[in-house]
């Protein structure tokens, strides 16, 4: 198979022509795939254009043997991964331990402190009332560092079947947690 990186010939600016025609053919399909797993817009956004970056410095590894699309969905894929390591090695901000650490006033902020308290105790409620299944597949999945593949195979099922597992145990923790609760 013909490397689609050979025919990239450099513009006068330096930077390659074909390679933005290149990036508009598969933008659509990467972009979705990254969206699907990143939540967050602006993260994702950043994700897509690094595995662009990431693509064209790796463009001499590129063998063929898989679709274009098929090898930069892998260099996202490694790409997110990346982006949840770092995420989860960041020690969680808490407001409420730091609104302790400035000294606020906790008498002014008991309606806060409240609404904190009921979304803990809704989206804890809510995770017990899940279906078996459904809780087994998101507690292996968290001690999985939310890695998909590894959750099917511990749990010896499909991967698509872990994926639509999480998908509504998420739309029933969303709704147990911030429903009726202002956002």
């Amino acid at each position: 198979m013909e490397n689609p990186f050979d025919a990239v010939e450099p513009t006068r600016s330096g930077f390659p022509q074909s390679m933005l025609d290149l990036s508009d053919d598969h933008r659509k399909k990467l972009r979705n795939f990254i969206h699907k797993r990143i939540l967050n817009p602006e993260d994702a956004d950043d994700i897509l254009q690094l595995t662009y970056l990431e693509a064209w410095r790796s463009r001499a590894n590129f063998s063929g043997q898989a679709t274009l699309s098929t090898w930069m969905c892998g260099i996202a894929q490694n790409l997110i991964r990346n982006h949840f390591r770092r995420l989860y090695a960041k020690p969680v901000h808490c407001e409420f331990d730091e609104a302790l650490w400035h000294g606020q006033d906790e008498a002014r902020d008991l309606g806060w402190e409240f609404e904190i308290n009921r979304r803990l105790e809704r989206a804890l409620q809510a995770i017990n009332r899940l279906p078996t299944e459904m809780r087994v597949t998101l507690y292996t999945s968290l001690e999985t560092d939310g890695s998909y593949q590894d959750t099917a195979n511990v749990l010896d099922i499909p991967i698509g079947t872990v994926r639509s597992r999480l998908s509504r145990a998420r739309e029933q923790l969303k709704r147990a947690t911030y429903g009726g609760l202002s956002r």
